[in-house]
């Protein structure tokens, strides 16, 4: 009997077999443009606040009391925040399976 490729299953939802192989990349490939998209969110809030601030002011935004102020820059920060946490979950989930 010929061994079977790994497969993740969807679930409910989906009900549709996926190859390990392929769930990785596509996954990395969301996340990451998820990130992006929400970074770029984050940095626009940002400046509704305060305009002269920079991506990198923005990774430390205790700096700024005006960002605090905001009444939705926190939530899309830790929306990026949970992404990001995802995405090195989904990293870390990936060395685990490929080392012996």
């Amino acid at each position: 009997m010929a061994p079977r490729d790994p497969k993740l299953t969807a679930g409910v939802a989906g009900g549709h077999d996926i190859p390990v192989d392929d769930f990785f990349p596509a996954a990395e490939a969301l996340l990451e443009q998820m990130i992006s998209q929400q970074r770029a969110k984050v940095l626009r809030l940002a400046r509704e606040a305060v305009p002269h601030v920079g991506p990198e002011d923005v990774l430390n935004p205790h700096d700024f009391p005006e960002l605090k102020a905001h009444p939705t820059f926190e939530f899309e920060d830790g929306l990026l925040s949970g992404l990001v946490a995802a995405q090195v979950a989904l990293r870390a989930e990936r060395r685990r399976q490929a080392d012996p």
